[in-house]
């Protein structure tokens, strides 16, 4: 790798991707462990071996989706493609924030026995039920029964699951950013709401997962695969983009007046999973 004030060049000679045990990898504290764990799963679904990997450094952070939203959200959305249960997980075993980390979480990828499986995802499915998960910083944990303490940060996640086990995820961090002050109880109420009837609106994922979704698309045989989404985000415009950049697979979105949402179909590039062929 080539680094330079104008440019940056690279280069990279293909192999195989190997897929190992006990792996460890320490994320550093300049991003959170979200950042890397969406590569790795994509990566490791096209291994030699199942993959398995301890990831060190911040947990829950306010830029990248937290290990919170791959066990929850992330996973369960690689059964529709086919991805065996088996060996599928993520485990935390210690929370890290900013500016220390510490966290620690243990990733289990499988493998694919050749590739994934097309898709026609488009049912919502009906929404059943509501789960809150909350994290506090800085705060002891006998400190966290009164009715009268001072956090330096409030994370609440609500997540939803349909009949069609689908799950979505928002996280808000409760400072308003301006005034550098915590949020009233009834304006934080308000916000979770308003984001969450947001997000219960944006078809099969939410706004986050909209890029994984359409990747996942891309790599499947070659047979159409379709899914509902809500508006696109920035990354689910992008992401179509690089994918026919680099893959050669273009997408067909056709928006659905009637539900607000859209309706993306791919003919997948029919990768497969030459790595464990090689084994």
């Amino acid at each position: 790798m080539i680094i330079t004030v104008a440019s940056t060049k690279l280069k990279y000679e293909p192999e195989i991707v190997n897929g190992e045990k006990h792996l460890v990898h320490d994320c550093g504290v300049s991003g959170s462990i979200g950042y890397f764990l969406e590569p790795l799963i994509v990566l490791g679904l096209f291994g030699k071996k199942p993959l398995s990997i301890r990831l060190k450094g911040i947990t829950n952070d306010s830029k990248d989706p937290s290990v919170d939203t791959f066990r929850s959200t992330t996973l369960p959305i690689l059964k529709h493609f086919g991805v065996p249960s088996e060996g599928r997980d993520l485990k935390i075993e210690c929370r890290g924030a900013l500016p220390h980390g510490g966290g620690d979480v243990f990733l289990s990828v499988p493998t694919v026995r050749s590739s994934l499986t097309g898709v026609t995802w488009i049912d919502e499915g009906m929404v059943k039920r509501l789960g809150e998960l909350l994290f506090q910083q800085e705060c002891l944990l006998s400190l966290g029964i009164p009715l009268y303490m001072q956090l330096e940060e409030f994370l609440i996640a609500c997540f939803r699951m349909s009949t069609y086990l689908l799950i979505i995820k928002l996280e808000l961090k409760l400072e308003n950013e301006e005034k550098k002050e915590l949020m009233p109880p009834v304006d934080v109420g308000e916000q979770i709401a308003s984001i969450l009837l947001g997000e219960i609106e944006r078809g099969v994922v939410d706004s986050t997962h909209q890029g994984l979704l359409f990747i996942l698309c891309a790599l499947c045989p070659q047979d159409i695969s379709k899914v509902r989404v809500g508006k696109l985000s920035p990354y689910g415009i992008e992401t179509p983009r690089n994918i026919r950049d680099f893959l050669g697979v273009k997408f067909v979105i056709k928006p659905d007046p009637s539900t607000g949402t859209v309706i993306l179909k791919c003919v997948g590039c029919g990768l497969t999973n030459l790595s464990r062929k090689a084994s």
